[in-house]
């Protein structure tokens, strides 16, 4: 009889950390680091400089996950070790976070090297959360356990920047001189809050031992090892990496929506403050839509669902292209919205039924690394296609060849022969 309150009680507590780390992404990462670094500790930088340098960060932190994550994904199934790496990468993300908070106008390496720490510590506490799925729910319950982490996500990251904006707008109201030290405020806030909401899966998830006894040296030879067999493995695992090959185009196109969706924004001249509008309708169309993908993705299987939420964005990219008015910008937010949380929930979901048990962080390393690299194409599609058009509109569709083709290679792949291959 406890069985049952036992496992709900670990999935919450999993889940939550998608409450948790989620307000990094949408304080930190999409909404106010950017422009205050701009305007504040880079100030005296021409702005394509400070741009050039924000990039780099960006940039460098990918390419730091991509290099570490397959490998320290291997360790951790070694050792059985997956919620303390995540702990780790978490308290390197918080104290990087919080530190913003400290940092006076003009120190802009400073904070630099703090953003990029945070953003280390946060995509490296991903690969780990990612894994730890396969130990809180059953094969059956991957859909709905994975879309409640991220409608938890889309909540909780939209309620603390709905707070943050409000204290920015009107600063007085919370007691802060100016909207500077709001905005600093809002920084240490989200080191609580990640922090905080990190405890419950600390205390509350457990996960099996590694795969081996052995010492820490001889979880790393074995580590190495494992590294090797596992590539050769996915390649032979057809319908696992003929997966991992069509995320990579159509997940290419989600994160170029959301990494140049502002600057779109402003290319076609909308103001910022509608622009934060429109990431707040994302975050909380967000909430809900993630709950029903993952009831759709429970009834009709991942795959259909993902596809479904493939060609709405294919039809926001087509819509996009014939914008005019800041309400046709909240239209497609709203569009966005409905979609974003589905399509991230259930290819995580459908990617840990096509791997084999007791190589869970290791291969989602592999997810994540592909998910890094997503983040690559797409933009320069982007910037190259404007170049060449000097049209906003036009920049655009490239990305709908993106998720033509990932749907495509989606198609052949067979669900149920590659769960059956990944686990005979």
């Amino acid at each position: 009889m406890t069985a049952q309150p036992t496992a709900r009680r670990q999935v919450l507590a999993w889940s939550f950390y998608d409450w948790a780390n989620s307000a990094f992404a949408t304080v930190v990462i999409a909404g106010f680091f950017p422009v205050f670094f701009k305007q504040f500790w880079a100030a005296d930088l021409a702005a394509t400089e400070s741009t050039r340098w924000l990039g780099y960060a960006s940039s460098t932190a990918s390419l730091i996950l991509v290099g570490m994550a397959p490998l320290l994904g291997a360790l951790a199934d070694q050792l059985g070790a997956k919620k303390r790496f995540l702990l780790i990468f978490t308290t390197l993300g918080v104290f990087a976070t919080g530190g913003l908070y400290w940092l006076a106008a003009g120190h802009w390496v400073g904070a630099l090297a703090l953003y990029l720490a945070g953003l280390v510590g946060f995509l490296g506490s991903n690969v780990f959360y990612d894994s730890l799925i396969t130990d809180v729910a059953e094969p059956g319950d991957y859909e709905r356990v994975s879309s409640l982490g991220y409608a938890l996500g889309y909540l909780g990251g939209g309620a603390l920047f709905a707070l943050n904006v409000a204290m920015v707008l009107t600063p007085a109201t919370f007691g802060f001189a100016d909207k500077g030290s709001a905005v600093q405020a809002a920084f240490l806030g989200v080191a609580l809050w990640w922090g905080f909401f990190t405890l419950p899966l600390a205390f509350l998830v457990k996960e099996p031992r590694g795969l081996a006894e052995k010492t820490f040296a001889g979880a790393v030879g074995g580590a190495f090892t494992a590294l090797v067999q596992t590539f050769r493995q996915v390649r032979s695992l057809r319908y696992t990496f003929l997966f991992l090959v069509a995320y990579w185009f159509y997940i290419d196109g989600v994160d170029t929506i959301v990494f140049m969706a502002v600057d779109f924004g402003l290319s076609l001249g909308f103001p910022s403050s509608s622009l934060m509008v429109a990431l707040l309708i994302t975050q909380f169309v967000g909430f809900p839509a993630a709950l029903v993908f993952g009831y759709l993705g429970g009834r009709w299987g991942p795959k259909p669902s993902i596809l479904l939420a493939i060609g709405v964005y294919a039809l926001v990219v087509l819509a996009a292209t014939q914008m005019q008015e800041v309400s046709h910008f909240y239209a497609l937010a709203v569009a966005i919205g409905l979609v974003q949380g589905g399509v991230q929930a259930l290819s995580r979901a459908l990617f840990a039924g096509l791997i084999p048990a007791g190589q869970t962080a290791e291969l989602f390393g592999f997810y994540n690394t592909v998910g890094k690299f997503g983040a690559v194409l797409g933009p320069f599609l982007v910037g190259t296609t404007a170049a060449l058009t000097g049209s906003p509109r036009l920049s655009l569709l490239p990305i709908l060849g993106l998720f033509l083709i990932g749907a495509a290679l989606l198609t052949r792949v067979d669900v149920a022969a590659g769960r059956a291959a990944a686990r005979p």
